[in-house]
């Protein structure tokens, strides 16, 4: 057998496997939110027996989903930005600056990704306890998740950083390009797919954050995810929690196709002109 077509075959299989692990369980929580009460998904049965949109209406008159949905899509996106404006400056300096451990810097803005999520969450009830900042539940949420999420934005735009080419920026600043005109022409057409990825990937880490916005906004601030965890405890309906689920993980993945779709069709090395 060629490598051609071994690489073919396993390549389709790639396919094949990974379009099984997405299509079974979005299939299943399809059909768990369509269940109807008035006649239950035995295990004999291979579909629901009755079908309707009973288990959406509920969810949307009988919940606090209707404020779920606005807490989690005013936090998300002011997450990511606040969280990109406090990374520019740390990504413009391991990007740019060249200086001694810089490599390690870089490692070291990432170790924050690997501490368990309710050890974190923890640790910023204490502080937003001890600045007082608690009682404004959106805002301490807003303030931890800027922070805990800010390294996925230092990383993404420390890369970006680094292809902005020199050369433009000198050909701007001897054409008397002023410091604006010069971020304009020379960083920013380099800089955008790298501010759309970390915009887009905060955003997704945000709204399906749930250890934060539980021990910070409990009980006063509810998200998507919290009401979805809520779901899963003593009072377990299924059906309920295929309809959070699904409300949840759509967007994001559609949002997810948008950043491939952004990161397939922009070369950031090549974006840059001179002005």
């Amino acid at each position: 057998m060629s490598a051609q077509r071994l690489n073919q075959i396993l390549l389709v299989l790639l396919v094949s496997l990974t379009a099984i692990w997405l299509i079974v369980p979005f299939s299943m929580a399809i059909l768990w939110s369509l269940v109807d009460p008035a006649e239950p998904w035995t295990a004999d049965k291979l579909v629901p027996p009755v079908m309707s949109f009973y288990r959406w209406q509920d969810m949307w008159e009988n919940s606090s989903l209707q404020t779920a949905l606005v807490n989690s899509y005013l936090l998300a996106p002011s997450a990511a930005i606040a969280a990109l404006a406090l990374a520019m400056p740390t990504a413009f300096a391991l990007g740019r600056i060249r200086f001694p451990g810089r490599e390690v810097c870089k490692i070291l803005a990432l170790l924050p990704l690997i501490v368990p999520p309710f050890v974190t969450s923890i640790f910023f009830t204490s502080m937003l306890y001890q600045l007082g900042l608690h009682t404004w539940r959106f805002g301490a949420i807003l303030f931890a998740h800027a922070i805990v999420f800010m390294p996925y934005a230092i990383r993404i735009m420390t890369v970006s950083f680094e292809q902005v080419r020199s050369d433009h920026i000198d050909a701007a600043r001897d054409l008397g390009a002023s410091a604006w005109a010069r971020w304009k022409v020379a960083y920013l057409p380099a800089l955008k797919p790298g501010i759309f990825a970390s915009l887009l990937i905060v955003f997704i880490q945000s709204i399906e954050e749930f250890a934060l916005a539980f021990i910070v906004g409990s009980p006063d601030f509810t998200t998507i995810p919290t009401l979805l965890y809520g779901t899963l405890g003593q009072d377990f309906v299924r059906p309920n929690a295929a309809v959070l689920s699904l409300i949840l993980v759509v967007p994001n993945v559609i949002l997810m196709l948008i950043l491939e779709r952004l990161l397939k069709s922009a070369n950031p090395a090549l974006s840059s002109g001179k002005g």
